[in-house]
């Protein structure tokens, strides 16, 4: 079962990682900007589509839990890390763990940038 799993989520990853290289590249070429659209487009659509699927399987249809891991984890965790995110960020939200899913938000977008910047010193030290 454990070996079914992750061949699941590996053979979903590359797919979800081929789509975002795919999808990020079309709308960013074709944006004629220099503001990310390619990434937020990614980003808003994987959101969007692991709210619709997650819903679907919590209470629409029942699916087997390695098709379950396939889509969510798989395909959508390489798709975009920021669904997972969001989606986390909701959950602490609607169980009302505020200040987690603001440290959460701070956290994830504040660090994230800080730890950017410190890994590109580190790189231009060596």
């Amino acid at each position: 079962m454990m070996l079914r799993n992750l061949l699941a989520v590996a053979a979903a990853g590359a797919v979800g990682a081929t789509a975002r290289y795919l999808m990020a590249g079309f709308v960013q070429r074709h944006s004629q900007h220099p503001f990310p659209w390619g990434t937020m487009t990614v980003n808003m659509a994987g959101c969007f589509l692991f709210g619709l699927a997650w819903m679907l399987f919590e209470e629409k249809i029942s699916v087997d839990p390695t098709l379950r891991l396939f889509v969510l984890v798989g395909f959508l965790g390489s798709f975009t890390t920021y669904s997972s995110f969001a989606f986390e960020t909701t959950a602490l939200i609607r169980d009302a763990e505020w200040m987690f899913a603001l440290l959460n938000v701070a956290v994830q977008n504040i660090v994230g940038v800080l730890f950017v910047i410190a890994g590109m010193a580190v790189a231009r030290m060596l």
